[in-house]
């Protein structure tokens, strides 16, 4: 599951962008794009609605690529996800997308968090 979520914990094998570019689905990008333009208040059209996810190569969204907080925080931070980061409860950008998508949040908590490490013991 790590290896499929996205720096903020969506599950990308679940996402719209994700399925209607795998799918050559025309009709999910007209969907996507026409949902996604509501949400975020901007002119999304189909022909951007293509990714692979957030984390993996090839091509993603305009957005994920050049727009999102998250994603431009996690990879300065060179991080996998926001599970890397002691920050992540108190992050503004990420606590967005868990109001709205409590499973991100799920999500990230199930991975293991790789920067914490036990102190030794003398």
């Amino acid at each position: 599951m790590k290896d499929k979520l996205g720096c903020c914990g969506l599950n990308c094998e679940k996402c719209d962008a994700k399925l209607a570019t795998v799918h050559d689905d025309d009709e999910l990008r007209k969907k996507t794009s026409k949902l996604w333009s509501s949400l975020n208040g901007v002119d999304i059209t189909p022909e951007m609605i293509n990714c692979y996810g957030c984390r993996s190569g090839g091509v993603k969204t305009y957005f994920c690529e050049n727009l999102c907080a998250v994603r431009k925080c996690v990879s300065a931070k060179k991080y996998q996800t926001c599970a890397d980061c002691l920050e992540m409860r108190k992050c503004k950008p990420v606590e967005e997308i868990f109001s709205g998508n409590p499973e991100a949040l799920n999500n990230l908590s199930a991975v293991s968090y790789t920067h914490l490490t036990l102190p030794t013991i003398a």
